[in-house]
């Protein structure tokens, strides 16, 4: 392993000839196909649970996330659940009228302050909050939550690193797994 790394440190720095170390660029391109897999694995696995989500509740990842967050809540103001979700004012709305269409939360004017809505879950909300499986992002965020600091800040920085490398930095993306719009109004 030692000879690896030296291996790897001269042909990075550009000491080592071609043809010096020609397991150097195998390995690398070996590593390369292994991350391009389990970025894969990752990408398959959201969309197998947000069809999962779908098939069991008619919901997206982001519509579920913002009916849980109702749920959770006595009384819930459309701002507090964009703070909370982290999610645009405008996303939060046109989600909610989804919600709201499918007769799962209900929204009235605040009796203290008319210009406030109040968001409330109906019992098909509840309902659906109870049958819904697990959130692959809820499994992930409990999962994550548990590792020790520096492994979260080294599994962040290698993610951050992969958005660079994929030219996806400045993208600018709400705190959810689920490929596509974030404010859809139908599941994928």
């Amino acid at each position: 392993m030692k000879e690896f790394i030296n291996c790897f440190g001269l042909q990075r720095m550009g000491l080592a000839r071609k043809g010096h170390f020609p397991y150097v660029s195998i390995m690398s391109s070996e590593v390369a196909v292994l991350t391009l897999r389990a970025l894969r694995r990752v990408l398959r696995a959201t969309e197998i649970g947000s069809r999962r989500l779908a098939a069991t509740t008619g919901l997206t990842p982001s519509q579920w996330l913002v009916l849980r967050e109702i749920g959770s809540r006595d009384s819930a103001t459309p701002s507090a659940i964009a703070t909370a979700l982290k999610f645009s004012q405008a996303t939060i709305t046109a989600i909610v009228d989804r919600l709201q269409q499918l007769g799962f939360v209900q929204r009235q004017r605040s009796e203290k302050d008319k210009r406030q809505f109040i968001l409330r879950p109906l019992p098909p909300g509840v309902e659906a909050l109870a049958e819904a499986p697990d959130l692959l992002q809820t499994t992930f965020t409990e999962r994550f939550a548990k590792l020790p600091q520096w492994e979260q800040a080294m599994i962040l920085a290698a993610v951050e690193r992969l958005a660079m490398l994929m030219d996806a930095q400045n993208i600018d993306a709400a705190p959810l797994l689920d490929s596509g719009l974030i404010d859809r109004s139908e599941p994928s």
